[in-house]
């Protein structure tokens, strides 16, 4: 099999440009799977607040765009973890990164570019809230994404 060239400078620029996509697609899902931010994880029993960027919604932000209501729960600490563990199970590419006793995060990967957006949880067994942040790892719009994931997923641990 011979491959053929486009002849046309529309041809060859059409071609540059889906293999610049393509190839810039790629690293950035390299660069999403291999870096983990740093600034995951509580400080003070406070989640990592939202960057500038559109894609992140958070139960502990000032920012009221992007603000959520945290989730009230009854019972135990240990019950409620297990219940955000069990939810999350469920969820399609969805992997459970870090699990502590009051802390959960988890990695949920886009169905087609796998564009890694990362999920936190904090239960505050004090007030009976968890408190939870998702972001997007890489890009800057999200389409809505996460404040849809984190608003089914609140649905999801009402019905328990």
């Amino acid at each position: 099999m011979k491959l053929r060239l486009p002849k046309t400078r529309v041809g060859q620029f059409l071609l540059c440009a889906f293999l610049a996509v393509v190839l810039f697609m790629v690293m950035m899902r390299v660069r999403a799977a291999i870096s983990i931010p740093g600034e995951l994880g509580v400080t003070e029993m406070k989640l990592a607040p939202c960057p500038d960027t559109p894609n992140c919604v958070s139960t502990q932000t000032d920012q009221v765009d992007k603000l959520l209501s945290p989730i009230p729960y009854t019972g135990s600490e240990e019950s409620a973890l297990n219940r955000i563990t069990q939810i999350l199970q469920q969820m399609p590419r969805t992997k459970i990164a870090k699990e502590k006793h009051n802390y959960v995060h988890a990695e949920c990967r886009s169905f087609l570019f796998r564009f890694v957006d990362d999920v936190e949880f904090l239960i505050d067994d004090t007030e009976k809230l968890i408190h939870f942040r998702s972001a997007a790892r890489v890009g800057y719009s999200d389409l809505g994404v996460n404040r849809k994931r984190m608003e089914e997923f609140t649905r999801k641990f009402g019905e328990s």
